[in-house]
């Protein structure tokens, strides 16, 4: 597992809001193994295109610093145009929003992660299946293991995005409103709404047989907190 520290390039490194900078690489980890979406962003053609993924990471992956995995259909524009491309990973979870006593004091209490780097489409056999299960496991811990393999036209219609967790940067706010000394004391109520994910019980699709298995029960009950 790397040690290095976060933002190590200019390209990485936080300029504004330094005060909400998140300098541990571990941190880093941590948020990258709860959060669920992240959002990949590269220049298709003239323009650039956002989408969200499902990903999942391998701090002792194959690239520096780690691998950050996404998926996608190899008949994807934007999956052909990452490939050995630079594209920027951003994943956020929001935890609250801020109620200040002043417009613009108003804020949201977040952690969000931004990772820069070239992009590598993922040939090797072994460390695709392995990439796979990854995602799968990020979304349900230990559902790889209770599924078949793939079959070689799904895996002929998958491609795999590996990209290096060196150049990262963390931000995260906590709390209640920072406001002007004059407004806290004209009266008006500040504070903050708390926000969680939550889950409900799974829902078993008509056609299958028995009761959700417990690595499903397990995932739903950890996000119902």
């Amino acid at each position: 597992m790397t040690t290095v520290s976060l933002s190590p390039t200019a390209r990485t490194t936080v300029n504004r809001g330094r005060n909400r900078m998140v300098e541990d690489r571990d941190q880093l980890h941590r948020f990258l193994a709860d959060a669920l979406v992240a959002h990949l962003g590269v220049v298709v053609g003239e323009h650039p295109v956002v989408l969200p993924a499902a990903f999942a990471i391998d701090v002792d992956g194959p690239d520096e610093g780690g691998s950050l995995y996404v998926h996608g259909s190899v008949a994807a524009g934007w999956l052909r145009r990452a490939g050995n491309a630079t594209v920027c990973v951003t994943i956020t979870e929001l935890d609250g929003l801020v109620a200040g006593r002043s417009s613009f004091h108003h804020s949201m209490n977040y952690r969000s992660a931004v990772v820069i780097g070239p992009a590598r489409v993922v040939e090797d056999e072994a460390e695709r299946a392995r990439a796979l299960d990854l995602i799968v496991d990020h979304m349900i811990p230990g559902r790889a293991a209770t599924l078949r393999a793939n079959s070689r036209k799904e895996l002929a219609a998958t491609a795999v995005l590996a990209v290096p967790l060196l150049e990262a940067s963390m931000k995260a706010r906590d709390g209640g409103p920072v406001d002007e000394p004059e407004d806290v004391e004209a009266g008006v109520w500040g504070g903050h709404i708390p926000l969680r994910r939550v889950s409900s019980a799974p829902v078993t699709a008509d056609d299958a047989v028995g009761a959700a298995p417990r690595d499903v029960v397990d995932r739903a009950a950890d996000l119902a907190g």
